[in-house]
This record gives structure tokens, C-alpha cells and sequence, in this order.
């Protein structure tokens, strides 16, 4: 014999009514289609997005007279790898001047950010507040207003056509990377400080063998958005260089653009070389990436 379905309720059990069973099932329903219809939009901005990329790279291996055809096609008749030798050739200076300036921005700025974070999160001393304050103040003033100051300074001390002004300020205002460390260290608890200091750590111990290492995503995170800001910075070297040899890969690739205009299998060899460094890297580090900006907001 059939038994209706029942729930348990307090002292004994009670049918379920088939209006609740209609319910349940049209709301599987209707998440299972909001499911499928966020996929379909998901996967239409993959395309929107991915298909200049994978043009680029297309184009970027064919003979120049096929990459403009009437008839697209994601291979030319022949692969050439050349293109890339060739590209590489003239932007192998410039590309070692971006390395090194995204590693000084990187390097300096999470040393600088990391130390100020901790003493804003966890340290107490006289105005804190006011200088926390007046440190995100700064964030909200746009780059254009200090610029004509800034080359004026810089042009008084020698720094002009040096490597100094595109990475020395970076370092030393780390507005977003001390925001965003001092919140992921306010996240841990204070019990691991605590324990440091009962054990006989200085301050500078707790936070270098205790509390950094808990904060590594968001350290990841820091460099990550770091070197993509560097190595993607046009106006910079725009304006503080005038040395070709000192010129980083964003002016690089408009020279080289001058240079094969005609050529445009080259010019997208290049501009695939130059976009390499940081999707590798953010492909590497993305799982990082997420964690640290979800730390920096689990505690305000």
C-alpha cells in the first residue's frame, strides 16, 4: 500500500501536501534555469573578450599578406614562429627595462605597504586615525593636479631621464597596498600576536615571522595589481624619459608600431610579446588573487 509522504513534526509525523511538492519542484526548476542562463552569458563574454586575443595571436603567425584576407582563418598556410624572433629582437632591451622597474615597484612597495599596514592595523600611537585618514585623502587626488610639481622636483635633483621618478613615489605612497594589508592583517586574530610576545618576540619578530606569513594572499594580490600598474605605465616614461634606451615596453611597442606599420603580423607578434609577462603571471597567481581581496574585506 501507498504511504503518503509526511514530514516529522513534534509528536508524530504530518502529510505533505502536494501544493508544497509543486512548489518544491518549480523552484528546482527555476534555479536550475537561472544556472543555465548565467552559463550561456558567462560563456558569451568568454567569447566578447577572448576573440581579440586569439586573433592576435592568429595573426601573429601568419605571412603578412594573409592576415587582412577576405576569408579568415584562425591558421595561415605556413606558421611562423619567426615573427616572434623577430619582434623579440628589437624589444629585448626594452623589455628588461620594464622587468626591472616592475621589480623594484614590487619589491619596494610591498615592503613599505606591508610595514605600514601592520602599524595601522595593529600598532598604537598618536594619530593614528588623522594619518590613516589623510594617507586614503591622498588617493583622491587626481595624478594631473602634482604633476607639473612633481617634474619640476625631480628635474631640480637630476632625476629626469632616469629611472628613479617611475618607481621611487610608487614606493613610497603605497596608498592602495597599505589599505588593503591593513585590513588583512585587522582579519587575523589577536591571539597570534599574543602568543609571539608571551614567547618572547619583539614587535618587529610578531610581524615578521608571525603575522606576514598569514597574510600571503593578499601580499600576492598587492604585487600582482603592482607589476600590472608598472609594466603597463605609458605616461610615466612619456614624461620623465627621453632616452630611447631607457624606455619601457609600452612606448617600445608604439615605436615599433612606427617602425612596421605595414607589417602587421609583426606588430602582433609584438603586442603579444608585450601582454605575455602579466597573463602569465595573473594566470599563476589568480588563485591568490581572489583569496587576498577577500581577506582584506572580512574585518573592517
Amino acid at each position: 500500500m501507498l504511504v503518503p509522504n509526511r514530514t516529522v513534526v513534534r509528536g508524530g509525523t504530518q502529510p505533505v501536501a502536494p501544493s508544497v511538492r509543486r512548489r518544491s519542484r518549480a523552484r528546482r526548476v527555476s534555479d536550475g534555469g537561472k544556472r543555465v542562463i548565467l552559463l550561456l552569458v558567462l560563456v558569451a563574454l568568454v567569447v566578447v573578450f577572448a576573440t581579440p586575443l586569439i586573433w592576435m595571436v592568429s595573426a601573429s603567425l601568419k605571412p603578412e599578406l594573409e592576415v587582412l584576407s577576405p576569408e579568415p582563418a584562425l591558421l595561415g598556410s605556413e606558421v611562423l614562429w619567426g615573427n616572434y624572433s623577430e619582434a623579440g629582437a628589437s624589444l629585448a632591451p626594452f623589455f628588461l627595462n620594464s622587468v626591472k622597474l616592475a621589480a623594484l615597484n614590487v619589491g619596494g612597495l610591498l615592503c613599505f605597504a606591508s610595514l605600514a599596514g601592520y602599524a595601522f592595523a595593529r600598532l598604537e600611537f598618536v594619530g593614528k586615525g588623522v594619518a590613516f585618514a589623510l594617507l586614503l585623502s591622498t588617493a583622491m587626488i587626481p595624478s594631473m593636479v602634482y604633476l607639473i610639481p612633481q617634474y619640476i622636483l625631480f628635474r631640480e635633483i637630476g632625476w629626469i631621464d632616469t629611472h628613479f621618478p617611475l618607481w621611487v613615489p610608487q614606493v613610497l605612497t603605497p596608498v592602495f597596498g597599505t589599505f588593503l594589508l591593513r585590513q588583512s592583517f585587522k582579519a587575523l586574530p589577536k591571539e597570534l600576536a599574543e602568543a609571539g610576545k608571551l614567547d618572547g618576540a619583539s614587535t618587529f619578530g610578531v610581524f615578521a615571522r608571525i603575522m606576514l606569513p598569514q597574510v600571503k594572499p593578499a601580499l600576492a594580490a598587492v604585487g600582482l595589481l603592482t607589476f600590472m600598474q608598472s609594466w603597463n605605465d605609458l605616461f610615466g616614461p612619456l614624461i620623465f624619459l627621453n632616452s630611447t634606451r631607457l624606455q619601457t615596453m609600452p612606448i617600445a611597442l608604439a615605436l615599433f608600431r612606427g617602425e612596421h606599420f605595414t607589417q602587421t603580423n609583426l606588430m602582433m607578434a609584438a603586442a603579444t610579446l608585450t601582454i605575455l609577462p602579466p597573463l602569465l603571471l595573473f594566470l599563476l597567481a589568480q588563485r591568490y588573487f581572489v583569496q587576498g581581496i577577500t581577506m582584506s574585506g572580512m574585518k573592517g
